[in-house]
């Protein structure tokens, strides 16, 4: 029997619009308070960001079918999506206005499998290093119980992005 769901996103070209205008760390804490629409991807995964300090980014994830791959349990993508974002979005959380970050590489260590009976499961990322040009983080992911699921590194590259005149 198929099974459906549904999900509503706001325009994203607007938000990313937003957030240049913003310190990373001022960005985030308004998207984790509500005050600013979830990104696209929130909403076709289904997670949120919890918290975020400089630095420091906190990612949840309520796993469902929908995650699931062929044999039965999250597929590893969701996992890595949500390193990614949690990493990333540490690194945002030190930027300032203008400044702006992309993933040049994520390397992930699957630890434990993930299933709907796991229940929510969160990702907390860390700068570990942050220069002019690139920045590293770290991501660990952990179920209800603090068991580790995942490790992830990630380096992000930095850079302005020029204003409109």
């Amino acid at each position: 029997m198929g099974r459906t769901r549904t999900y509503e996103w706001t325009d994203p070209a607007s938000l990313a619009a937003t957030a240049l205008t913003m310190s990373g760390l001022d960005f985030l804490r308004a998207l984790a308070a509500g005050e600013l629409p979830q990104p696209p991807i929130a909403a076709t995964l289904g997670f949120s960001l919890l918290e975020v300090e400089e630095g420091r980014a906190v990612f949840a994830c309520e796993p469902g079918e929908e995650h699931y791959n062929p044999i039965g349990s999250v597929h590893g993508g969701v996992y890595a999506t949500l390193a990614d974002s949690a990493a990333g979005c540490a690194v945002q959380s030190t930027l300032p206005p203008g400044m702006a970050y992309t993933s040049l590489d994520l390397s992930i260590k699957f630890l434990r499998k993930v299933t709907v009976e796991t229940g929510r499961f969160t990702a907390v990322g860390t700068v570990r290093n942050r220069g002019r040009r690139t920045a590293l983080a770290e991501v660990e992911l952990f179920d209800s119980a603090d068991r580790l699921l995942a490790h992830a590194t990630s380096s992000c590259l930095l850079f302005e992005v020029p204003t409109a005149r």
